[in-house]
């Protein structure tokens, strides 16, 4: 155990995140998520028994989002849904980052589902959780944490 560091981030969930680079995007997904066949060939772990609330806030606690990008957060669009509908596990989430300082809802963006997918496939690992509540998938775009740039 780490001083100030949240148990749910495992040494290998802190090793991942570490590794990846400004830009690299991090899948949080529900517990019936296709992690394993959209993960082929990239790096799955599994938070079981922690839902996609806990799971998020954890992540975003060490976890710089992208300032480059006007929207570095992506949840799966419910389907049949009007836009700007958010579920209430993906609102609780969105409020939570907020309420934390980690990010703006207006950085957050809804993405059909089969384009979702498509994401993934481009997502540097996946993390699926174990939460049962359908459409509780997120993306996270990595941003950097740097010292002022000195002219």
């Amino acid at each position: 155990m780490l001083k100030g560091i949240d148990p749910v981030l495992s040494p290998e969930l802190l090793k991942l995140l570490c590794e990846m680079g400004h830009g690299d995007e991090i899948v949080l997904a529900d517990a019936n998520f296709t992690a394993m066949s959209l993960g082929r060939g990239k790096t799955v772990l599994r938070l079981p028994g922690v839902d996609i609330r806990r799971a998020c806030a954890a992540v975003l606690s060490v976890f710089p989002l992208d300032s480059f990008v006007d929207q570095p957060v992506t949840y799966m669009q419910v389907n049949d849904t009007a836009p700007g509908y958010r579920s209430a596990v993906q609102r609780e989430v969105i409020d939570d980052m907020v309420a934390a300082g980690n990010g703006r809802s207006a950085q957050c963006e809804a993405l059909e589902r089969f384009a979702f997918y498509e994401r993934v496939g481009r997502a540097y690992a996946i993390v699926q959780t174990g939460e049962m509540q359908a459409y509780a998938n997120f993306v996270f775009k990595k941003g950097v944490i740097a010292d002022v740039l000195r002219g």
